[in-house]
């Protein structure tokens, strides 16, 4: 590889010559005076390409490739494609071009490409089809935005029809693409344009077509075709590396690597390159060199699959198919200044060459599609879009040779191994949707019956029958069975439009499509038969899925279809006759060789034949009878049954055989329900499933009960029912002379006998059903509103659901759409959602009554829960409890008979039998469930007859049910009559359940008993007197209930009472056990919120929190807590056994105002001073949980063993991270990785101190610092004075430590914790910064939990839940006593140097300015370490409180200082009205002051505007000060500051004991401040900072928040669409992610942008958060719409985002493509999660539940 270096890098310079020199005008002018243009043409091509392009291997960098391709660029243009536009424009192209745009009337057609991700909108009220979409700039300018929209992304290769008058119903075009003038649509192009351009632009394009076709679809590698040779012809090669679908990225990556010896990076950017543009060069050299890589590489990938394409290429064909691709986009680009060209390529690209058909250049591109590489199909493919598909004349022929070729291409296809995107036969949508050309092609080319036809000979696996066989396909069919059914999609684009007009020929088209869709339909009719197991359970499952996928796929075409024939009267009986002559055919074998019987019951008989479901061979497939059955319903809907019955062939229609093969297949279900067929495993199961789920049912489980209703209408309803009876094998139950007697009595066998009444329940369910389910529009007169309106009450009935859910309940047309939106809002009501959730639909309870218990479509389950939630509702209502039938619709004259079947004697025989059986309360031969269905048997008859009785005359009704029920029944079964059965089954109290129910058919009789009498008067008056006579026995009824109801609650409220007096007497027996309890409680949650006011403390009025006037809580309050894991009680002490709160420790930018400033090196990183911009901290937060130290180590090594035993099984990771010290909560699991020790509170003030003034104190601390400074100089010299040490101060004490071993121990731990966490570094306890990162998370959690209760408005005291409160706590107790646990020279030199950044001290060097170091930061880390220094002062003066209270005012006065140096109030404010207060003189004097230091580079500024400032800049700081000191002394906080009203800065004033006009300290302490305010100013870094040079904050700093996100998701779409992948030279990102903490858009999920951290490779979002959020982050994946959070390289977890849509629903994956708007409330809970520090809590949560959230490999994204 190295030898071809020099070879690249040379051209360049020889061509600069060649550039200077060249001139495009003259080479074209040379061109256009060419006897050959061709020939001329083709030696300047064959001169220059070579030259120019593939001059060696890619580049090694991408910004070397890059520069190289720009260099190609140019040189193409100015060479090559500039002399082809001066020849064809005849002058400059710059201008020529301008001209041709300015002449050019511009299409009304969009056209505009999609690229992958691009946001598209379908108009759902006004798209011919979903297919038609519009791009989002076309969209902003329509009608469509204002209607019911669908918004989704593109998957790449479509184009926007905007414009296209066909895909729009209304609303054609928008604002942009609105013609100006009628365009007559015959009119040429061509003729606009100029008679001698016209020609030259023919040769130009047939040239340049003619040889990039030649070069596209050129199979040698070496040789070039004639006239293209190379003047001089080297041996240079590339090895050139194919893309296909089968082989993964790792494959492909490892196989490189050994083959080309490349290292992890280069093979990762060679196999992004193949997989975007299909091939890339992965060698180049001479021709063995080359050859050698080719065999490693097709050695490599060959053994489990056929191994990647591989060839070895001349330089020179490389070079000139590169160009062929630029040539095709240079056209593309050439012909969108003019209709005029764009046409011309068109009359280029289609006209036929010498060899005949098929020989135009565009067939040569398409049947060679397969053979090419993605890169050129799509180019190609988007010169076919910029040419063809936008010139209407041309997109018809294009189609027509679509067409033509269709076979062909669809089988290349088949074994093409690249996506069906990338390839030509997915224009068919461009062309078969355009209902004009479908139906020219439908007409001219055959095109459904080619479509259908090519599609069966693909599928070639048949049984002897010649039914098709699924089972047991190789991976290779199953990859072919999956490209197969494109096929049906594009079948699915020719029928989606109906025809309003046919012609002959479409009638004679279609119907042929239709014997060729019968064909298929029959070759899946009783596929997949399957067989009952008997003994043995089936060994393998049978395949099942293939079979079921087809049907799914073709369950919209078989709706298409009859549609189509529902439009023509005459297209509808030919297709009925074709299909019951195909049905026929599948009838003839059913009889065949079967025993025929003869069957008698009820004084009726019936010849049939034997056949049993649970012996025989049965199955599912039965497509052709069911599109019978579909035609059949049309027929009655149409009226054509009842206007034209001499065409119709009802007379060939044999009842018998048409309810046969639906009958089995119900008969099939109820059986696997009844247990029958458990030994045939899931595969049946699944099929059940599928055959009632709303995918496939409407073309499955409804059709067969069409079918059923339809037989059972033309047969004797008696005949019908026992043959019913028979194939459910009941028929000898209620066959036997003693049928009414219990049948069980005889039957043994327990499960026979449950068998056998589920087979009685589901026998009598399809009774109701098939008399009951009117509502398809021509078996009832109903409307398809009635339909869906149906559905929607029974689904609500169940409960109320969300709009997803129902939309899914509801079967969806070809469409796409349900028809629930015309019909949801009549019936139910819309509840919006809360923070989480979602919106929901509740049906209003007018429509109740519409309630079908025995609904069709209800599986088991539903069946059961709307029962329970209806009988609820009536109870609720103070209604009788049963759920009567509704009123059914009438139905059409053709089914007209059905309501036969509930007055036929052996309906009425089987009813008789099973009340009689109910009779008896222990038999097990019946269930209640058979009772019930009988009881609504019997309602649903009353209904009938009381409807016949209101609708017709007395001599119309032939319904007489009443008085068949109250005969007796004929011998040999002389029982009662089924009304005698009702009448004593009322009052059984074993039936209580169903006593409502009688009760309401008893009086049903007795009201249709009251109309039959009152015929004789007119029928208005006998309906009222009837409905009034009910009406009356209602309220009756009514009454009775609600005096039962009002008893209940009398009865409810009475034993309430007794149970509060039971309460009461035992609280009072056990009052010192509960005073006890109350007791603890009160210590367990902070007791620093009360105070006992009888204590010798001040009142809470004067509560002062630090300095020697602070009121203590005082250690002598007993802390007593709990140990949730052994639950023994323990109290806090210094020397008691250690007690532990669980936490987690991680790092923060929640604060930060400068991002992205990582820590520089771990282990030299000195974090004492924390710089104001809180870059990154260490955040501490707990669950509040509290162990024994004992008790958690043994929990914790238990943990470590077990998963080290589950990494030895299972190698999987899990929530938690043991070897980084992580846990869960074993109460709450939370996740944790530390503990905190529980420490008592601070010891009460030494009152009997004098308190020293601050300048006493600093005299004496500057002294100890002197001290201590002197005796750690290593080694003093001799001249060095001693400094006086002050009175009191031994240097060679060491203090006692106060805290038994055990809580030394867990401070260790913990410390350990924020150590490791806060550096990344391994433990090490001599680290002299242990402590400063233990004080670090102290003051930063403080921080942050004041920033959150400032921005939510919370009081600073009692606004936080006790979780945080003892963590805060605790954490500071924990500070206030880690100075024990390290060396007190450590925490000295700490001291030391803190002090020295407020008081300057010459021994101390590089102290930071004032203007970097973070204030509260500082005045927790002097607090805390100035008890080491203190421990030496064995004066016995107790002065560390006034140690703090001097800290804390001195840094106050310093904070002070930094605000006003920093404040850019620049903007001019009016000086207020009146004398100034005097805090405004005194922070006017001190801003002079700082002036004076500063020489004037601070602006002038009016004194109130400062004092606002100051006041506003140090609250925070107060604020976080009262709360820090709050802890430290356990100080109860005064009223004020626990509640959110005024004078919240004079409280937090007091309480720190400062004085609420904070710059009187600044007066007072004039003398002692004045030098040191100079020293600070006078450092270096101050005046650098203030000018310019470093990076400044400014006080008060603003609380960060997430980025803001756009009120409407397509925005954010459309922005991801046009973000490129920044690594991979212009591509789209796959999956672009945003960052919503800083609004970085990331290229997640893909190789191309990964990176190395710490090691490793990992995605761009874990690789961002490290530089972001410290390894913790939040993105919102803008295709999937979906929040993901990540912490670290292996956590992870999907969180529902912030967009709903009108429905109070997210849609993750923009599956349903609502329109999506972003929810304030839901966006400001992530927000709140984050500020909170709560994101590594939820991921640990969600991973908890949900398993396979701990597999994916976070890191990646």
């Amino acid at each position: 590889m190295a030898e071809a270096e020099p070879d690249r890098r040379d051209p360049p310079f020889d061509f600069c010559s060649e550039f200077l020199q060249f001139s495009a005008k003259d080479t074209a002018s040379r061109w256009l005076a060419a006897a050959n243009l061709q020939v001329e043409l083709y030696a300047h091509l064959a001169e220059y390409v070579p030259k120019i392009l593939c001059l060696g291997p890619s580049g090694c960098s991408s910004r070397e490739e890059q520069r190289e391709e720009q260099r190609e660029e140019l040189a193409c243009q100015l060479l090559l494609l500039a002399p082809l536009e001066w020849l064809l424009l005849g002058e400059d192209p710059a201008t020529g071009l301008a001209q041709l745009q300015e002449n050019n009337q511009p299409s009304p057609l969009c056209g505009h490409v999609f690229k992958v991700g691009e946001p598209t909108y379908s108009c759902r009220d006004c798209a011919a089809d979903p297919t038609c979409v519009l791009c989002m700039q076309c969209f902003l300018g329509s009608v469509h935005k204002d209607h019911r929209y669908r918004m989704t992304t593109s998957g790449g290769g479509g184009f926007c029809d905007c414009g296209d008058t066909e895909a729009w119903k209304k609303g054609p075009y928008c604002q942009k693409h609105t013609p100006t003038t009628i365009k007559d649509s015959e009119e040429d192009p061509i003729a606009q344009l100029p008679v001698d351009m016209v020609a030259r632009s023919c040769s130009i394009f047939s040239i340049i077509l003619k040889y990039a076709v030649d070069m596209l679809t050129w199979t040698q590698e070496d040789q070039l075709p004639a006239g293209l040779e190379p003047p001089e012809r080297g041996d240079n090669y590339y090895c050139m590396l194919f893309n296909d679908e089968v082989h993964t990225y790792e494959q492909v990556i490892y196989t490189l690597q050994k083959a080309v010896n490349c290292n992890q990076k280069e093979a990762v950017s060679f196999a992004t390159t193949v997989d975007r543009d299909g091939r890339k060069s992965v060698r180049y050299g001479d021709f063995l060199f080359c050859e050698q890589a080719k065999t490693v590489i097709v050695r490599n990938t060959s053994r489990q699959s056929k191994p990647l394409r591989v060839q070895v290429m001349h330089s020179s064909v490389v070079a000139h198919q590169c160009f062929a691709l630029k040539a095709l986009s240079w056209l593309g680009q050439i012909i969108q200044y003019s209709d005029g060209l764009r046409r011309i390529l068109c009359q280029v690209g289609l006209e036929e060459g010498p060899e005949g058909e098929n020989s135009s250049l565009v067939d040569r591109l398409m049947l060679n599609d397969s053979k090419m590489w993605k890169g050129a199909r799509n180019i190609y493919h988007q010169l076919l879009m910029n040419s063809l598909l936008m010139d209407f004349k041309y997109k018809k022929i294009f189609a027509i040779q679509f067409a033509k070729n269709y076979r062909r291409l669809q089988t290349d296809f088949m074994e093409d191994d690249h996506e069906r995107v990338v390839s030509v036969t997915s224009l068919s949508v461009q062309l078969f949707t355009v209902p004009t050309m479908a139906r020219m092609l439908m007409v001219k080319e055959n095109l459904m019956t080619t479509i259908i036809r090519t599609f069966v000979d693909h599928l070639r696996h048949r049984d002897l029958q010649g039914r098709f066989q699924f089972d047991r396909y190789t991976a290779q069919q199953a990859f072919k069975f999956g490209r197969v059914q494109s096929l049906i999609g594009d079948l699915k684009y020719v029928l989606i439009s109906r025809p309003s007009e046919w012609s002959d020929e479409l009638r004679e088209k279609f119907l042929d499509g239709l014997d060729a869709f019968l064909e298929l339909l029959k070759c899946m009719q009783g596929m997949d038969p399957v067989v009952r197991q008997v003994g043995q359970h089936i060994e393998m499952e049978p395949e099942w899925e293939a079979a079921f996928t087809l049907q799914m796929k073709l369950t919209h075409i078989i709706s298409m279809i009859q549609e189509w024939c529902a439009t023509d009267e005459r297209v509808l009986i030919e297709a009925y006759r074709k299909c019951l002559s195909v049905v026929s055919q599948c009838h003839i074998g059913l009889p065949d060789g079967e025993q025929p019987i003869s069957l008698n019951l009820a004084g009726h008989s019936v010849e049939t034949f034997r056949y049993q479901v649970s012996q025989d061979k049965v199955s599912i497939h039965l497509p052709v009878c069911r599109l019978l059955a579909g035609f059949h319903v049309l027929l009655s809907r149409t009226e054509i049954a009842s206007r034209l019955p001499e065409k119709l062939p009802l007379g060939e229609l044999s009842p018998p055989l048409l309810i046969e093969l639906p009958l089995r297949c119900l008969v099939l279900c109820a059986q696997v329900l009844a247990g029958m067929w458990r030994r045939n495993g899931f595969s049946l199961i699944n099929q059940i499933y599928y055959y009632h789920n709303v995918k496939c049912r409407v073309e499955m489980f409804d059709k067969d009960v069409i079918m059923l209703q339809a037989g059972a209408s033309m047969m004797d309803p008696n005949h019908f029912l026992m043959i019913v009876l028979s194939r459910f094998e009941l028929f000898h139950i209620f066959s036997s002379a003693d049928c009414r007697k219990r049948y069980a009595c005889r039957e043994t066998n327990k499960d026979l006998v449950q068998q056998n009444n589920t087979l009685i329940e589901e026998m009598l369910h399809l009774i109701i059903i098939l008399i009951g389910e009117r509502y398809v529009a021509g078996v009832g007169l109903v409307e398809p509103f009635d339909e869906v309106r149906r559905e929607i009450i029974h689904q609500l009935s169940i409960r109320p659901m969300a709009h997803s859910e129902l939309v899914k309940a509801l079967p969806e047309n070809g469409n796409k759409e349900t028809g629930l939106e015309r019909v949801i809002d009549c019936v139910a009501s819309f509840k919006k959602p809360g923070v989480t959730g979602r919106g929901l639909y509740e049906l209003r309870p007018e429509w109740s009554k519409h309630f079908n218990l025995y609904f069709y479509h209800y599986s088991r389950a539903d069946q059961s829960k709307a029962e329970e939630a209806q009988r609820k509702l009536r109870r609720q209502t103070g209604d009788d409890t049963a759920l009567p039938p509704p009123v059914p619709p009438p139905l059409c004259p053709l089914f007209a008979s059905l309501v036969n079947l509930l007055q036929c004697d052996v309906l009425l025989g089987v009813e008789g039998a099973v009340l009689q059986w109910a009779m008896e309360p222990r038999g097990g031969g019946w269930s209640e469930s058979m009772l019930q269905r009988v009881l609504h048997l019997v309602g649903m008859a009353l209904l009938e007859e009381q409807q016949q009785l209101e609708n017709n005359s007395e001599d119309d009704i032939t319904f007489n049910y009443t008085s068949k029920i109250t005969r007796p029944g004929e011998a040999p079964n002389t029982s009662g009559s089924v009304l005698a059965l009702l009448e004593s089954l009322q009052n059984a109290p074993h039936l209580e359940v169903h006593k409502d129910m009688i009760t309401w058919i008893l009086k049903m009789v007795a009201n249709i008993k009251t109309i039959r009498e009152r015929t004789s008067s007119t029928s208005s008056v006998t309906v009222t007197h009837g409905h009034g006579q009910e009406e009356m026995i209602r309220d009756k009824d009514k009454a009775e209930r609600k005096r039962k109801a009002e008893m209940a609650r009398l009865r409810r409220e009475k034993i309430m009472a007794q149970m509060s007096e039971m309460q009461k007497h035992f609280i009072n027996e056990n009052k010192e056990l509960f005073q006890q309890t109350l007791a603890e409680l009160e210590v367990s949650t902070s007791g620093d919120l009360e105070h006992s006011t009888s204590s010798s403390e001040p009142s809470c009025s004067s509560e002062v929190c630090v300095g020697p006037t602070r009121v203590g809580r005082g250690a002598e309050r007993r802390d007593l807590v709990t140990c949730i894991l052994c639950q023994e009680e323990q109290e806090v002490k210094c020397h008691g056994r250690a007690m532990v709160l669980a936490a987690f420790v991680q790092k923060s930018t929640v604060l930060s105002k400068r991002r992205c400033c990582s820590i520089p090196n771990a282990e030299r990183h000195d974090p004492l001073f924390m710089h104001p911009d809180l870059s990154v901290g260490i955040h501490t937060a707990s669950c509040g949980h509290i162990m024994h130290a004992t008790c958690w180590q043994r929990y914790f090594e238990a943990v470590q063993l077990k998963e080290q035993r589950r990494q030895q099984r299972l190698r999987s990771h899990t929530s938690y991270d043991v070897e980084n010290g992580e846990f869960l909560c074993p109460l709450c699991e939370c996740l944790s990785n530390t503990v905190i020790p529980l420490l008592p509170h601070a010891q009460t003030p030494d009152r009997s101190v004098d308190h020293p003034s601050l300048d006493m104190w600093l005299k004496t601390t500057s002294q100890q610092i002197a001290a201590l400074h002197h005796s750690y100089k290593k080694p003093p010299s001799a001249d060095d004075m001693e400094p006086p040490i002050p009175e009191g101060f031994r240097l060679d004490f060491t203090p006692l430590n106060p805290f038994s071993s055990s809580i030394i121990e867990m401070i260790t731990t913990f410390s350990m914790s924020t150590y490791k966490v806060g550096l990344k570094v391994n433990p090490n306890e001599q680290d002299h910064r242990v402590p400063v990162l233990s004080w670090s998370t102290c003051a930063y959690t403080i921080q942050a939990i004041e920033r959150l209760l400032m921005d939510e408005e919370k009081p600073l005291f009692g606004g936080l839940p006790c979780r945080q409160d003892d963590c805060l706590s605790s954490i500071t107790r924990f500070s206030s006593a880690c100075w024990t646990s390290a060396s007190l020279q450590t925490l000295h030199t700490h001291f030391i140097r803190l002090f020295a950044a407020l008081v300057p001290c010459q021994q101390v060097e590089n102290t930071p300015s004032i203007l970097d170091i973070d204030m509260f930061h500082i005045l927790v880390y002097t607090v805390l370490s100035y008890t080491s220094v203190h421990s030496l002062d064995q004066s016995g003066r107790n002065v560390i409180d006034s140690a703090h209270i001097h800290l804390l005012q001195l840094i106050t006065v310093a904070h002070m200082v930094q605000v006003l140096l920093t404040s850019t109030t620049e903007e001019v404010c009016m000086e207020q009205e009146g004398g100034g207060s005097e805090e405004e003189e005194l922070a006017c004097q001190l801003y002079n002051t700082l002036r004076k230091h500063l020489d004037g580079i601070l602006p002038d500024v009016a004194s109130w505007q400062l004092w606002r400032c100051v006041k506003a800049g140090v609250f925070p700081f107060l604020r976080a000060a009262a709360l820090f000191f709050h802890y430290l002394n356990s100080t109860a906080p005064p009223a004020d500051l626990q509640g959110a009203g005024p004078g919240q800065w004079e409280a937090v004033c007091s309480y720190l004991n400062l004085p609420s006009n904070l710059l009187q300290m600044y007066q007072s302490q004039q003398a002692v401040l004045e030098p040191l305010i100079h020293s600070w100013c006078a450092h270096p870094a101050v005046r650098q900072t203030l000018e310019g040079c470093g990076f400044m904050v400014q006080f008060p700093r603003e609380s960060n928040r997430l980025i803001d996100l756009p009120e409407d998701y397509s925005v954010l779409i459309n922005q991801a669409s046009s973000f490129t992948c920044p690594r991979s030279g212009g591509d789209k990102s796959r999956a672009p992610t945003l960052c919503l903490v800083c609004g970085s858009m990331l290229c997640s999920q893909s190789y191309c942008c990964q990176t190395e951290v710490d090691g490793e490779d990992v995605g761009a979002c874990t690789a961002h958060t490290f530089t972001c959020g410290a390894g913790l982050g939040l993105f919102l994946r803008v295709r999937e719409s979906q929040v993901l959070f990540v912490a670290g390289k292996t956590k992870g977890c999907f969180y529902p985002p912030p967009y709903l849509d009108d429905y109070g629903e997210t849609d993750q994956g923009l599956k349903r493509g609502n329109p999506l708007h972003l929810c304030v409330e839901r966006y400001r809970k992530i927000e709140r999660l984050w500020r909170q520090h709560g994101i590594a809590e939820v991921i640990g949560h969600a991973q908890e539940a949900n398993q396979t959230l701990v597999a994916i490999d976070w890191q990646h994204l």
